[in-house]
């Protein structure tokens, strides 16, 4: 299947970037609004991270390839989306010798967003690395505008670029390849281990209730609730949106509520949004699920360390090693064009699958790493099988209560 394929070519990537993507050196400060930094490189650098080792290898001529990245609606400090693209795109050239720039746009519209692939393409750039569902409209805009760049989506599936139009037939541009994830996998691993490991009262503080968000909910919810139901304890969950990918004094004081009512956990889903998550854990002794990349590192550094339990995680770093690797070594056609969902693959190698947990995970005896090995070959095996239907609108449970609030703005 294609998806396996993906997942062979991606395994030599995937052990650091899974446990890894939280503890990078933080990357230059940006110099100007539209491009904050370039690498250009003479010959290729010393790896730093495992993911620079391996997009090194074959030593191929890429020459050839100007890489750029452009922001969302974010920074590269996020933390985040921006933050892991921006830091493997970087390693990538360094180990290539490839130019490399990033691009931030203005402000949050597609117009903006295409205003700075029109620049990038402008300066010369044939890869634009974009990350998130923001860009589906920017990439509507400009890919059959210069068919002769190659565009790597992450996180743009055919419904952000379709609609309700979308015969969901993982097709895309021709010059495009988008990589989308099992949210919901990752999300139930997250809530089955928080009742595991002891907590009852959990949260769920989503970003914006797109649908890579609900799908991680979702699961957030169905893990838990089977966790629930096969230790026979009585869980709470709190469920809301902060209408926004950042945290601000609205949300802070909403979460204050929630762990001051007796929440222990928040699973934070939703870029900057655990920065309200983590400020309200701390001043009662709480923690704090992460999203996306390992964020045990910097939640625990903003916030005290301990704060943070495990993160829900997607393979974004080696996401993009892979893309540009195929790219260098003249590969690029086995991906144009294409929508891949990557997920679990492997029952006995955690190296190959594309979702999961750290191993900075705050194993416990009633949560250890066994238990999770466990667990992800039940899922693969097809023991546990998890939704990914986020149409509802809001979640259910059987065993566990659920306080559904909607938007908390």
């Amino acid at each position: 299947m294609k998806k396996k394929l993906l997942a062979v070519l991606m395994a030599a990537t995937m052990v650091s970037s899974l446990v890894a993507c939280g503890n990078s050196a933080a990357p230059a400060a940006e110099t100007t609004d539209t491009q904050a930094t370039e690498t250009t490189v003479e010959e290729a650098a010393p790896a730093e991270t495992a993911e620079a080792t391996e997009a090194a290898e074959p030593a191929a001529d890429a020459t050839f390839m100007k890489v750029a990245m452009v922001t969302d609606y974010g920074d590269i400090t996020d933390q985040s989306f921006n933050q892991s693209t921006y830091e493997a795109c970087k390693a990538f050239g360094e180990a290539n010798g490839v130019d490399f720039t990033y691009y931030k746009p203005e402000g949050d519209s597609d117009a903006e967003r295409v205003a700075m692939i029109d620049k990038a393409v402008a300066d010369g750039y044939n890869v634009v690395v974009m990350p998130g569902y923001a860009f589906a409209g920017a990439i509507k805009e400009t890919a059959d505008m210069y068919p002769d760049v190659k565009f790597v989506a992450l996180d743009v599936s055919e419904y952000d670029l379709e609609g309700d139009e979308s015969d969901f037939n993982n097709e895309t541009f021709a010059n495009v390849f988008s990589a989308v994830y099992q949210e919901e996998l990752p999300g139930y691993m997250a809530g089955y281990a928080a009742v595991k490991m002891g907590f009852t009262k959990l949260g769920f503080l989503g970003g914006m209730a797109v649908p890579a968000v609900i799908r991680y909910g979702y699961g957030f919810v169905q893990g838990a609730d089977a966790a629930a139901a096969e230790l026979g304890t009585d869980v709470e969950i709190n469920y809301a949106y902060g209408n926004q990918f950042y945290g601000d004094s609205d949300i802070t004081a909403a979460m204050d509520t929630w762990y001051q009512g007796g929440t222990e956990v928040v699973f934070a889903c939703g870029g900057g949004i655990f920065t309200s998550a983590g400020e309200a854990a701390a001043k009662v002794g709480g923690k704090v699920i992460g999203v996306d990349v390992d964020q045990k590192a910097t939640i625990d550094g903003m916030f005290g360390d301990g704060i943070t339990v495990t993160s829900a995680m997607k393979g974004l770093q080696a996401t993009v090693n892979t893309l540009l690797s195929a790219i260098r070594d003249g590969q690029w056609d086995s991906y144009a064009g294409k929508i891949q969902t990557l997920g679990l693959v492997s029952a006995d190698d955690m190296s190959l699958n594309y979702v999961g947990l750290p191993s900075s995970t705050v194993w416990t005896d009633g949560f250890t790493e066994a238990d999770y090995n466990a667990l992800v070959a039940d899922m693969v095996n097809g023991k546990i099988t998890v939704s990914n239907d986020s149409s509802a609108e809001q979640p259910s449970a059987t065993t566990a209560k659920i306080n559904f609030q909607g938007n908390i703005k």
